[in-house]
């Protein structure tokens, strides 16, 4: 991407990156639209606030395995903050200083603060979610029946969100059994009187169980890949009140395509992005995230799929 470059851990020996550092973590990362979207709306905030205009925003391709020393590096370098991307959120819990009360029960971190102590980690990707189902799709998270598909970290953030607004009931689906598991025995604490089901997408029988009027959330990665089939075939099940697809890159999946064939009410992560991002600048500048949201949309060029 034209203007920023995906670094490398070795570059940090190689250059020096001045002013305050901003920085995403990814493997693979070229293909984040991060940094033009926070650099975007670093230099529209700095016509306000000049303290803002050296502050930079890049990206970092980090092998999981060179994580941890890439997070010390960055810390005494004088990064100032970070956004992790698969596959680091997880790997990142464990390595941080300190871990927002919020992000404990999702147990992954997306945003990390530098401080004295170390890194301070959070989790931004439920607010993102839900100001983007509010915005996208004018849904609310309170009182809807949700069907989750995916068992990562990605859906295990999505599934703690859901229950934290109020849910009425939440369905999750996976594949492989023993994550899905997993992940349901993590989640029936914080659930109470709040239904926490399970299924396997590749079951036609479980397929055909389930609710009507539910608004359906891909946490997985399928749809990456142009080739890749959708995670639910829309035609098997009672018909969703709306499909949201956090995958922003191809801008249409399969199931997205499926939904938008069948009339049903569609988005894609654009806008997750858009909100997580900045409430992640929030933290770091102090800004409210409200303020930084059109800035990013803006950058984006923004629209519906």
């Amino acid at each position: 991407m034209p203007g920023h470059p995906v670094f490398l851990l070795r570059d940090l020996d190689a250059r020096p990156f001045p002013g305050i550092p901003l920085a995403v973590l990814g493997h693979p990362i070229a293909h984040s639209l991060s940094p033009p979207m926070h650099q975007a709306a670093l230099l529209a905030m700095a016509r306000e606030d000049t303290r803002l205009a050296d502050w930079r925003y890049h990206r970092f391709d980090i092998h999981p395995d060179d994580l941890p020393t890439a997070l010390d590096r960055l810390h005494s370098g004088g990064f100032r903050g970070l956004n992790l991307t698969v596959p680091h959120k997880v790997l990142a819990f464990d390595l941080v200083a300190e871990v927002d009360p919020a992000a404990e029960a999702v147990g992954a971190v997306n945003t990390l603060l530098a401080t004295a102590k170390g890194w301070y980690g959070t989790n931004t990707d439920g607010y993102g979610l839900n100001a983007a189902l509010r915005e996208r799709l004018g849904a609310d998270l309170a009182g809807r029946v949700v069907v989750l598909l995916g068992a990562g970290g990605a859906a295990r953030g999505a599934a703690v969100e859901c229950l934290r607004r109020g849910c009425a009931r939440l369905v999750v689906g996976n594949r492989t059994a023993a994550n899905l598991a997993e992940l349901l025995a993590l989640l029936q604490p914080l659930a109470g009187a709040i239904p926490v089901l399970g299924f396997d997408p590749a079951d036609p029988q479980a397929r055909a169980g389930l609710p009507a009027d539910a608004l359906v959330i891909n946490a997985t990665s399928a749809g990456l890949r142009a080739d890749d089939a959708a995670p639910l075939d829309l035609a098997d099940v009672p018909r969703p009140a709306g499909i949201f697809d956090m995958i922003y890159h191809p801008p249409q999946t399969a199931l997205l395509r499926q939904a938008a064939a069948l009339g049903i009410p569609q988005a894609n992560g654009l806008a997750m992005l858009v909100h997580q991002g900045a409430k992640s600048l929030e933290l770091w500048s102090g800004v409210p995230a409200e303020a930084i949201a059109p800035l990013m949309a803006s950058a984006l060029a923004l629209r519906s799929p």
